[in-house]
């Protein structure tokens, strides 16, 4: 299923919901469509409206500063696009640049996506100690890119609206 963005009143990203959630806020007229899918409509007994895409609250809701995505296993996929950091094949697996074995830590900045094989022939020897070069660096999405990227959306090619200040 798509997930629609939600964004504050003030147009800041707040998160992501499901299309059918979006719709309902969006029907109780707590919610307005900023952009909408354009091949997708939903339609009901008295209801016909485009599937929506982004959705802005009507009201402002106070949300405690995040300073930094949380991580997780799937985050890092996305973050890679399903790339793997050593070949550039589709990725299924994380791999600790820093093995666990040798103190490394579940973060962003230690993670990358890796295709099974590359996964198993690094093994827990750190990149050089295998042979292998990483393709490109691993870095810390912001809270608000964490939230792009699992929907898919390219950062560059984002309406100017959508990107925020990372300081």
């Amino acid at each position: 299923m798509r997930d629609t963005l939600v964004l504050n009143a003030s147009f800041e990203p707040l998160s992501t919901v499901t299309l059918n959630r979006a719709v309902v806020l969006v029907l109780q007229d707590k919610a307005v469509v900023e952009q909408a899918h354009a091949e997708l409509r939903m339609r009901g007994a008295d209801v016909d409206i485009p599937a929506p895409r982004v959705i802005r609250l009507c009201r402002y809701v106070r949300v405690p500063f995040r300073r930094q995505a949380a991580w997780s296993r799937r985050g890092v996929l996305v973050r890679d696009r399903h790339r793997c950091a050593y070949c550039g094949r589709r990725a299924t697996t994380v791999d600790h640049v820093l093995p666990r074995a040798q103190g490394g830590q579940d973060t962003w900045l230690n993670t990358v996506a890796a295709c099974a094989e590359d996964n198993h022939r690094k093994a827990a020897r750190t990149p050089e100690e295998a042979g292998m070069t990483l393709l490109h660096r691993p870095f810390e999405p912001t809270p608000a890119d964490a939230m792009l990227l699992s929907l898919g959306q390219e950062l560059s090619d984002s309406p100017e609206w959508l990107i925020t200040d990372a300081a």
